[in-house]
């Protein structure tokens, strides 16, 4: 019974890995998410020529071309997070399920 009890460990130990990685994910999606945000506003408040950082060089671009290119992005990090949403929200799930499976195995007394 003992190595149920530890294989299970194991597995409680696994997901929550791939719960840190899943928040580290989400939150640089948010981080991204703001860059894009500050990037649209200064768009909307320029009236001088834009220009686009396309490896170690400044290439002048229109606006409204930056502008779609930005939106773009903005909607695949949407995209994105709202996966991530739902892989969190059935890995905490699983997490829970596993607690509750090693709070049984536990002998009396021991669980909780």
């Amino acid at each position: 019974m003992e190595k149920g009890i530890e294989e299970t460990l194991e597995m409680m130990q696994v997901q929550n890995q791939q719960l840190q990685t899943i928040m580290l994910q989400r939150q640089a999606l948010i981080i991204q998410n703001a860059e894009i945000e500050k990037a649209l506003e200064e768009i909307e408040k320029s009236n001088d020529d834009i220009f686009k950082s396309v490896g170690p060089i400044l290439v002048k671009t229109k606006k409204a071309d930056i502008k779609k290119e930005l939106e773009e992005q903005k909607e695949e990090i949407d995209l994105r997070s709202k996966s991530l949403d739902a892989q969190e929200k059935k890995l905490k799930e699983r997490l829970k399920l596993t607690q509750e499976k090693i709070q049984k195995m536990m002998p009396t007394g021991q669980g909780g």
